[in-house]
C-alpha cells in the first residue's frame, strides 16, 4: 500500500535561465509572454540545421572567481550560481544547522558537454599536449553537485541523478527520500544544463528532435501546438532548498512553498520514443497525487513537460487525460517550453520554481505558441492569456501537478503546494 510521504518546506531557491539571471525576473519574463530563444549569430553554428537556441547571452563570469571561470564548464558554473542565490535566501532556515548534515542534489542529462568538444577539438587539431589536464573533473556529470559542496562546504552527499530530462525533477525525488529517510536535514536540489554547443545542437538535430524554425525562433518551440516540430534546446539551472516542516525556525519567513510527494514510474518501451498511450506516465503522476492523500479535484492546475514534439506532447497528453479523467475538460494546463525552450536536466528544476511562483500569486502563466492547438490535445491548456486562479482550498493552499519525462522512460511527477 502507497504510504503518505512527509511534506518538504521550500524555504530558498535560485535560477539561471534564458529569460532572466534570477527566480524574479525569470518569473515576471513568464507573465509577460517574453522569449529566451533567439538565432544563434556564431560561426560555429553556420552550418547546422538548428541554429536557435535559448541561452544566456549575460556575462555569468562576473559572479564567479577567476579559478572557477578556468576550471569549471559553464554547466557547473550554473548550478553554482542558482545554488548561491538559493543558499542565501534560505539562510534565515539555516542558523545553527550543521554542515554535516546537509546534503547536495544536482541532476543534470548530460553535463559537462562543452568541455567534452572542446578538449576532444584540442585533441583533433593540436594533438594530446594540448588536451586540459582537467578535461575529466570538468565534464563528469556529478560536477555540478560536487562544487557546490565545496564552495558552499557541506559534507552530507553529493549525489547527482542522471535521467535525461527528468534529472532535474528526480533530484527532488531524491531529496525527499534523503530528508524523509533522516540522511539530512537540508538539501540543496534542483539541475543544471549547458548543451547549447556544436556538439549538442548536431546530436539531437541528427535524430530529428529540434525545431528548426530558424527564421522565426521565438515561434519555434511550440507545446501542444498543431505545428509544432521539435523542441528548441537550451540552457540554465534551477536549485531549491528544501527542508522538512519540523526544523523550519519560527523566527524565519514563512517557506516559499511545499512538496508534497513524488511518483516516478518507467515506460520500458523504447530510448527515445515515449509509449504512445501514455500508461506509465499516468501511473506517474497517480502515484504522486496517492502519495500526496490529494485527489485531481483538489489540483488547481498542471504544469506539463511538453517539450514540443509530435510524438511526445500527444503521448503525455493522453496520459493526462487517463489520470484527470472528466477534469481534463476544465482544470489548466501549461507548458513553459514555449518561452524557456528545453533546459533538458535542468527542465523539471526551473520548471517547479515557476509552479510555486503561479501557486502563490494565483495566476497560471499561458502556453506560448500553443495557438493554434492540435485538435488531438484533449486538455484545457491555457492559450491566450494568464489565468488568474480562484481561492486556494479549505486548507488556505493551492495544488499543482508537475510532470518531467525524459529518454529512456524515465517518469517523474510532482505535488507541489503553496
Amino acid at each position: 500500500m502507497t504510504s503518505r510521504t512527509e511534506r518538504i518546506a521550500v524555504t530558498g531557491w535560485g535560477a539561471i535561465t534564458p529569460l532572466a539571471l534570477d527566480v524574479s525576473g525569470t518569473w515576471q519574463a513568464t507573465l509577460e509572454g517574453r522569449s529566451g530563444i533567439s538565432a544563434i549569430q556564431d560561426s560555429w553554428a553556420s552550418d547546422l540545421p538548428a541554429r536557435i537556441g535559448g541561452w544566456i547571452s549575460a556575462d555569468i563570469g562576473a559572479g564567479l572567481e577567476p579559478l572557477q571561470r578556468r576550471r569549471l564548464d559553464r554547466c557547473s558554473q550554473l548550478a553554482l550560481l542558482a545554488a548561491r542565490q538559493a543558499w542565501e535566501q534560505a539562510r534565515p532556515h539555516l542558523a545553527g544547522v550543521d554542515p554535516a548534515r546537509v546534503a547536495v542534489v544536482i541532476g543534470t542529462g548530460i553535463g559537462g558537454l562543452a568541455t567534452l568538444e572542446r578538449q576532444h577539438c584540442n585533441l583533433l587539431e593540436a594533438g594530446a599536449a594540448r588536451v586540459n589536464p582537467l578535461t575529466v573533473p570538468m565534464l563528469i556529470p556529478n560536477a555540478a553537485a560536487g562544487q557546490i559542496a565545496i564552495d558552499l562546504g557541506l559534507h552530507g552527499g553529493a549525489h547527482t541523478p542522471v535521467s535525461a530530462c527528468a534529472s532535474g525533477a528526480e533530484a527532488l525525488l531524491l531529496a525527499q527520500l534523503l530528508l524523509n529517510d533522516d540522511r539530512a536535514d537540508v538539501v540543496l536540489a534542483g539541475g543544471a544544463e549547458a548543451p547549447v554547443n556544436r556538439l549538442g545542437l548536431v546530436g539531437f538535430a541528427a535524430m530529428r528532435a529540434l525545431s528548426c524554425r530558424n527564421e522565426e525562433p521565438e515561434q519555434a518551440s511550440r507545446p501542444y501546438g498543431l505545428n509544432r516540430d521539435g523542441f528548441v534546446l537550451s540552457e540554465g539551472a534551477g536549485v531549491l532548498v528544501l527542508q522538512r516542516s519540523r526544523d523550519l525556525r519560527s523566527d524565519a519567513p514563512a517557506p516559499l512553498g511545499w512538496l508534497l510527494a513524488c511518483g516516478s514510474s518507467s515506460d520500458g518501451h523504447h530510448i527515445v520514443a515515449p509509449e504512445p498511450e501514455g500508461i506509465q506516465a499516468s501511473a506517474a503522476m497517480a502515484d504522486a497525487l496517492r502519495r500526496a492523500d490529494i485527489g485531481v479535484e483538489d489540483l488547481s492546475f498542471v504544469q506539463a513537460h511538453a517539450t514540443g514534439t509530435p510524438l511526445g506532447d500527444l503521448a503525455e497528453a493522453k496520459a493526462l487525460a487517463r489520470t484527470l479523467g472528466p477534469r481534463r475538460s476544465d482544470l489548466p494546463v501549461t507548458a513553459p517550453k514555449g518561452q524557456l525552450g528545453h533546459l533538458l536536466g535542468a527542465a523539471g528544476a526551473v520548471e517547479t520554481i515557476l509552479v510555486l511562483q503561479a501557486l502563490r500569486q494565483g495566476l497560471v502563466p499561458r502556453s506560448v505558441n500553443a495557438e493554434p492547438l492540435d485538435p488531438a490535445i484533449d486538455l484545457a491548456v491555457v492559450q491566450s492569456a494568464n489565468l488568474e486562479l480562484a481561492g486556494g482550498s479549505t486548507a488556505g493552499e493551492r495544488y499543482a501537478l508537475k510532470n518531467a519525462f525524459g529518454f529512456g522512460g524515465h517518469n517523474i511527477s510532482l505535488v507541489l503546494a503553496a
